[in-house]
């Protein structure tokens, strides 16, 4: 790597003094959830969930067989019986049975992980049990399972009533819990929460802030010796539970085993026999997906049991079968005059529907030549992206109405082309709201850098697809310039090696402590940089694993105001001029200035627009911005980006760590140096976490059976 003559800054500023310690929660994941990659699980039966689903089969077995169907259609059918088995179980219960989508809470839940990793507090308990399922060779696909009737949709939950709110309290005041849960629980669990509790007090989990060890104190004051860790109520409410953490770290999914032995962890003496009465009431599904080659004749086909909640598993199925058809649409080449820059690219979706692209930073210019190509033809043309971009809309923009093309009277985009970018930060539901979208005849295009960090939700849909090999593939041969391009491309291919920058593009700055790194990150911003490459500190990014610690976030941005915009912090900490971070819905930080406040909340400036943030929500969605986390900066880029290692950074680093850290520069790179070897050997050896989603199995699924039909 680079390095100025003095080994420090590109000014060659003086030495800094030492203060502080080390950093706290160092790479847990900003607004965001922590991301990871794959995950196969080895082949494994459970007796669980292998009775759950055999009713269904059988039953769907002898239906097919009167009807004639095929294999694939067989597998269909059985998963629509099962469907309705479950369905029929709900309808008989005395109470209502959540189905799982208020113990996914994907966007509640992500909330409150940033919310306790801000205050320092420990991961989840549970939650670590998912970082490391056991890899295997991929599975072979599975058979494609029935979509649902209507197109997924996440819809959030309905605000509580006040006399809601009171009842919950009320129910809580009697087993000793916070009142402060009243609110969250009662929209948690919807219509006749204050019922629920009383009647299972584990369904208190549903909650995001709570976790089993408080569940099993409120039950135990309500329900006295009747509460114990074999109790149904508070099993399933634990499968559940850990589903829902499971898809706070990315999995769509999880294999039986991986959950029956998380469930041994929080005591529960039947692991199997709890995971089939969750079963049994419809709260979670059950998938079997084949292992290896098809089995011979008079042979069992190996299989791996998954289990999932019905909101990441309605999601994934959905997004395959919108994926298909998009993938149908063209079957024949078009001439759209291709030539120059993204020729290659332009060929491709000419005669397809559905078309893949990856590439580094360069390589955006593609996609942006796409679009001018479509553009030129006369086609209604989008471009999206995950962050704000001066050449299209941001994906939640689009989503929600407010940027874009609007939709036509059936609710689906008007246009005939859209062009996604940064598509690695797609989770399944956001995914499949924007692929329903979608119209029929038009094309998608699904772009991005596969080494960046993956979606702050669950899936990991780009590289999902990618993996299927479902439609034309496009790599980029467009290489990302000079010396900071030359290093992140090493980076990309776990290397870690020397580059040669004369104009000091890219600058170690080694410390000995946080104290140290914060005090030379400051003077970076404020000084140095500013002084050698003009450029101004407002266009500096500090980039650091963590937020908290002595050379977290909180820290750096605390270091930063003070230097660059002092000030009491009068607007719940904020002053008029402060950078901050956005953070309307978890996975989105968008940068903004802070304009003022009164009585109807905090003023920001951004993108060039006036936001408004209602002062009840500026603690949970408004941070300071002169330091993010990678997480956070993904999909934006500054002219330049000084990066902030302290000592203590070293477990958090990653691969796609570094590679999203080090690639948001565009002109200059400071490297605050305190982890030593750690940094080559996370680039070299730790790679992505993995996640267990079953996407790629439903997209080569759905291809098998579409070639098994005749012409």
């Amino acid at each position: 790597m680079g390095e100025s003559p003095a080994g420090s800054d590109p000014a060659d500023t003086e030495p800094a003094d030492a203060e502080g310690a080390g950093t706290e929660d160092a790479g847990t994941a900003s607004g965001e959830a922590q991301d990871a990659g794959t995950s196969d699980g080895e082949a494994a039966d459970s007796e669980a969930a292998g009775d759950a689903e055999a009713d269904g089969a059988a039953v769907g077995g002898e239906a097919a067989a009167a009807a004639g169907l095929s294999e694939a259609q067989a597998e269909l059918a059985a998963q629509r019986v099962e469907r309705e088995r479950i369905a029929r179980r709900k309808a008989e219960r005395a109470a209502p049975v959540e189905a799982g989508a208020k113990l996914s809470g994907k966007a509640a839940d992500l909330l409150a992980a940033v919310r306790a990793v801000e205050s320092g507090a420990k991961p989840p308990a549970g939650s670590a049990y998912f970082d490391d399922a056991p890899a295997t060779t991929a599975p072979a696909p599975r058979k494609a399972a029935a979509a649902p009737e209507q197109p997924h949709r996440p819809a959030p939950a309905p605000a509580a009533t006040p006399a809601d709110v009171d009842a919950v309290r009320a129910v809580l005041a009697r087993g000793g819990a916070p009142e402060s849960l009243a609110a969250p629980a009662a929209t948690a669990l919807g219509d006749g929460a204050a019922e629920q509790l009383a009647e299972n007090p584990w369904r208190l989990l549903a909650v995001p802030a709570v976790r089993p060890a408080q569940a099993d104190g409120f039950a135990r004051a309500l329900l006295g010796s009747e509460a114990g860790p074999a109790d149904e109520r508070r099993t399933t409410s634990l499968v559940g539970w850990l589903l829902a953490q499971a898809g706070l770290k990315g999995h769509t999914a999880l294999e039986a085993p991986v959950l029956e032995k998380a469930l041994v962890q929080y005591g529960v003496p039947d692991p199997a026999e709890a995971l089939e009465q969750a079963i049994a009431e419809g709260s979670v599904l059950v998938f079997h997906e084949p292992l290896g080659p098809p089995a011979q004749e008079g042979e069992e086909q190996p299989v791996r049991v998954l289990v999932g909640l019905e909101g990441s598993a309605m999601a994934e199925e959905s997004l395959a079968d919108g994926l298909a058809r998009l993938a149908n649409t063209f079957d024949g080449p078009a001439d759209w005059g291709a030539d120059g820059p993204g020729s290659e690219l332009i060929r491709a979706v000419a005669g397809h529907g559905l078309v893949t692209h990856t590439g580094g930073e360069a390589a955006r210019a593609e996609p942006l030549a796409l679009l001018t190509a479509a553009r030129g033809l006369g086609l209604r043309a989008c471009l999206a992206a995950h962050a704000p971009t001066p050449h299209g809309v941001t994906v939640a923009g689009l989503l929600s109405g407010e940027e874009g093309p609007g939709r036509d009277a059936d609710g689906q985009f008007a246009l005939d082309l859209l062009i996604v970018l940064d598509a690695p930060q797609l989770d399944v539901e956001t995914a499949a709201a924007l692929v329903e979208s979608v119209p029929d005849g038009a094309r998608l295009v699904l772009s991005g850098d596969p080494g960046v960090l993956g979606s702050a939700g669950a899936g990991r849909v780009f590289a999902d697809l990618l993996a299927a090999r479902f439609c034309p593939q496009v790599v980029s041969r467009m290489p990302d310039p000079g010396p900071v391009g030359e290093l992140v491309s090493g980076i990309g291919i776990g290397e870690l090696a020397q580059v040669d920058a004369p104009g000091k593009e890219v600058v170690i700055v080694p410390v000995r402590d946080a104290g140290e790194a914060v005090h030379r990150a400051v003077q970076l911003v404020a000084e140095s940089v500013p002084r050698a490459f003009g450029i101004p500190a407002d266009s500096v990014q500090v980039i650091t694993p963590g937020h908290g610690g002595s050379a977290g976030t909180r820290a750096l941005n605390a270091a930063l105001k003070e230097r660059l915009n002092p000030g009491p912090g009068r607007f719940g900490g904020f002053d008029p001029g402060d950078r901050v971070v956005h953070v309307p819905s978890p996975g989105r930080a968008l940068p903004a200035r802070v304009v003022s406040a009164d009585a109807a909340g905090l003023h920001l400036e951004r993108a060039g627009a006036r936001v408004v943030v209602p002062k009840e929500l500026v603690e949970s969605q408004v941070r300071h911005g002169w330091a993010v986390t990678a997480h956070q900066a993904v999909g934006a880029r500054w002219p330049a980006v000084v990066v902030v290692l302290p000592g203590d950074a070293a477990q958090a680093l990653s691969r796609d760590w570094v590679y999203t850290a080090f690639g948001r520069a565009e002109r200059h790179l400071s490297v605050v140096h305190g982890v030593d070897q750690a940094l080559p050997r996370a680039v070299a050896e730790v790679l992505p976490k993995p996640r267990t989603t079953r996407l790629t199995g439903l997209l080569a699924a759905l291809a098998a059976a579409a070639a098994q039909q005749p012409e």
